[in-house]
């Protein structure tokens, strides 16, 4: 897999390879070709250009991402949109500032010190990425509050909410700077998907004399995608999910699971909205193809094969009391699980209440997908030690030999981070944690040695995990283990579970947000210290903006996230919010051992723990024993099991239209327009993206806000029979009995 994204990077820009020795250079063949092993020190960083569009550029990212949160179609607007848009803007700036130096008191600046260069361009784009929670759209955090206040129906302070979103974006950057001496300096921990940043960097900064400049291509492309977003956003919704199947058969349920692409198998369903291409999986034109190809198998086994046979086949789980796909919580009615029927004042679990409504239960499809994680992180870790460990191994050794390739050589030209500043970022950010867990508790549940044992989790996997990342390209995740963990040991309380995920999950995933972006730093010979000081303003200024931003949200929009009595068709349906609700509560409200345990409905599905162990050594032993057979080490099992870990809350037509595109471009287009596809295809997603968040953003605050929305057929999917149950008995409002 690393090598897959190494060869793609690879061809997204010339060799960059110098006249230095083997010994000098990278022992890596895929950096010793892509990273140039020259540097300009004189070339100025701190400079107007970088601070204000980096800092414009955090702004909107934070904005947008945390707006489009809500939405039914989740966009991310990422770092790659802000590489390709900041890039004209920032040579305008060059050509239109004034050159003239100014001086306050004995420093002495410009507002135009030159033309606009890589490493300017570097940092506003690390801005951007903290804007974007490092690719992951808003601060995780948000939800926490999200679910207390729209589902649970509970308060929490806007101070308990900053310090929430603040502590677990920063926390985790305070041993990942202890730990850039083992994952960031060393020649052999290269960071595939750096290279991938490397190249368009390198790319994007050639000159371009052609007739249609990336410029102007941006320009067109991001103008043509803000007027044709308008007919899906607002004019004809029905285009962001068609699913004629339903259209045809409106009476048949049978023929609604099938096709419905929102709430069904989504056959033959497809989309003419770049939100739902783009939703959840983001832009299929910056995934390489071989991970494309991945996720199709992954998909297509579990939608036409697992699914099919577990529903019509197999009824299990009592399949067929329940919608085909949903991520909601039921009882043993098929009705929907009341939670707030057995939640005490206390905030925790009313067990009498509980033990009298009987257990929760899940759609067939959402078990399978936990029983799916449960084997994916198993498998990923398995498949890494198998394949990958004795590479690994041999890496870290010579890691720790402290032999200087030419880019850490290049980079002690620059003075380093002190390390006190990131004990002291460690320090404060813990203290503030512990003031929200100690005299905030009431809101968080979190009691403070929770908090320790997150943070201590976290610390401790961050280096192996950080290694892996940095050699495979493959990033196990702490998800499903810190909830399955926390719910074990404190079940009955569900915002103690989440914050426990938050903490322990999301500050490692920090950490090796920020070591990714230091090895870029490192590849393109940025001085540490302005790495440091920009992703941690960023990230600051991000989760400002995210908890004043989620705040509006919450307070503005009436029934934001409830939706059985939001309108119809109303865009503020909180999807991936639904998924972090329904996890609070099997995993902190009601606890594994009640679901997945020996009192659970569902203690089977820990047999997926074993066949994630099991599933890679099994594809090592027949790689062994035939070696000539080129395709077995290819099965790379997590990426397989993984491939729909985004289901839910993202649905088969997101996967659809993601494929179809990604498959046309990163195929077809890079394998017979090649020249065209490195020129503009990462242009294109860039102006995609930015003409959709500038319609959505346009339609709700001049139509949407003041609910001026259309009425007519093509306002909605017109699938509304594929929620419905299918076992004789089971009355559903708005579902025909089955007799």
């Amino acid at each position: 897999m690393a090598a897959a994204a190494a060869d793609t990077s690879l061809e997204l820009s010339a060799a960059a390879a110098d006249d230095f020795s083997d010994d000098e250079n990278s022992t890596v063949e895929q950096v010793r070709l892509t990273v140039s092993t020259k540097d300009d020190p004189t070339l100025p960083v701190y400079t107007f250009r970088m601070w204000s569009l980096g800092l414009v550029s955090c702004v909107l990212l934070s904005f947008i991402n945390t707006f489009f949160s809500y939405r039914a179609e989740p966009l991310t607007i990422t770092m790659i949109s802000v590489q390709i848009a900041t890039l004209p803007i920032g040579r305008f700036m060059a050509r239109a500032l004034p050159t003239r130096m100014f001086r306050v008191g004995s420093w002495e600046f410009s507002l135009n010190p030159g033309p606009f260069n890589m490493k300017e361009h570097v940092l506003i784009s690390i801005f951007a990425n903290a804007g974007s929670a490092f690719g992951g759209g808003g601060a995780y955090a948000i939800s926490i509050i999200d679910i207390i206040k729209a589902f649970y129906m509970r308060k929490i302070s806007f101070l308990a909410s900053f310090l929430l979103v603040i502590t677990t974006q920063v926390l985790g950057y305070g041993w990942a700077g202890i730990m850039r001496k083992y994952v960031v300096d060393p020649a052999e921990m290269w960071w595939p998907s750096s290279l991938v940043q490397v190249s368009l960097f390198s790319a994007l900064h050639k000159k371009d004399n052609q007739r249609m400049s990336r410029a102007k291509f941006f320009v067109i492309a991001l103008i043509c995608s803000f007027a044709w977003s308008f007919v899906p956003q607002y004019l004809m919704p029905a285009l962001t999910y068609f699913s004629w199947i339903c259209w045809a058969f409106p009476n048949s349920v049978t023929a609604h699971q099938l096709g419905s692409g929102l709430r069904g198998l989504g056959y033959a369903a497809f989309t003419l909205d770049w939100s739902v291409v783009a939703s959840y999986l983001g832009s299929p034109l910056t995934t390489p193809f071989f991970a494309i190809l991945n996720v199709i198998i992954g998909y297509v086994l579990y939608i036409n094969v697992v699914m099919p046979v577990a529903y019509w086949g197999l009824n299990l789980y009592g399949a067929h009391k329940f919608p085909i796909l949903s991520s909601g919580l039921f009882d043993g009615a098929g009705q929907q699980f009341d939670v707030k029927s057995v939640v005490n004042q206390h905030f925790e679990l009313d067990i009498e209440a509980y033990e009298k409504k009987g257990p929760v239960y899940l759609s067939t499809f959402f078990a399978i997908s936990y029983g799916l994680g449960f084997a994916a992180v198993v498998a990923t870790l398995t498949h890494v030690i198998l394949f990958n460990g004795k590479e690994i191994y041999k890496q870290y050794k010579g890691s720790t030999s402290r032999k200087m390739d030419v880019h850490t050589r290049l980079m002690k030209k620059y003075k380093d981070v002190p390390t006190w500043w990131f004990h002291t970022l460690m320090v404060l950010s813990l203290a503030l944690s512990l003031v929200l867990c100690i005299f905030m508790k009431d809101q968080v549940q979190l009691p403070w040695w929770g908090l320790i044992f997150a943070a201590g989790m976290a610390f401790t996997f961050t280096l192996p995990i950080s290694i892996i990342t940095a050699t495979t390209n493959q990033s196990p995740g702490l998800n499903i283990i810190t909830e399955y963990v926390m719910g074990l040991i404190l079940p009955g309380r569900p915002i103690a579970n989440v914050c426990f995920k938050t903490y322990g999950y999301i500050s490692m995933a920090q950490a090796l947000a920020f070591l990714n972006d230091f090895k870029l730093g490192h590849y393109m010979k940025i001085p540490p210290i302005s790495m440091f000081i920009v992703q941690t303003v960023g990230t600051i200024l991000a989760g400002i903006i995210n908890v004043i931003v989620a705040w509006w949200m919450l307070t503005s929009i009436p029934n934001i996230c409830q939706r059985d009595v939001l309108p119809e068709n109303s865009p503020w349906t909180c999807p991936g919010d639904h998924v972090f609700f329904n996890a609070s509560v099997i995993w902190g409200l009601i606890g594994p051992t009640r679901i997945f345990g020996k009192l659970g409905y569902y203690k089977g599905l820990n047999w997926f723990f074993l066949i994630g162990s099991l599933g890679p050594l099994i594809i090592y032993l027949l790689h062994k024993a035939f070696p000539k057979q080129e395709w077995i080490p290819l099965i790379n099992l997590p990426v397989l099991l993984g491939a729909t870990g985004a289901m839910p809350p993202a649905s088969p037509v997101n996967f659809n239209a993601w494929i179809i595109v990604g498959v046309v471009f990163n195929y077809f287009v890079f394998k017979y327009r090649k020249g065209w596809w490195t020129r503009y295809n990462y242009v294109l997603s860039a102006a995609m993206d930015a003409g959709l968040a500038f319609m959505s953003v346009l339609l709700y605050f001049s139509l949407q806000m003041w609910e001026k929305n259309l009425t007519w057929w093509g306002a909605s999917e017109n699938c509304p029979l594929a929620e419905c149950p299918t076992a004789k008995g089971i009355l559903v409002d708005g579902c025909p009995p089955t007799v």
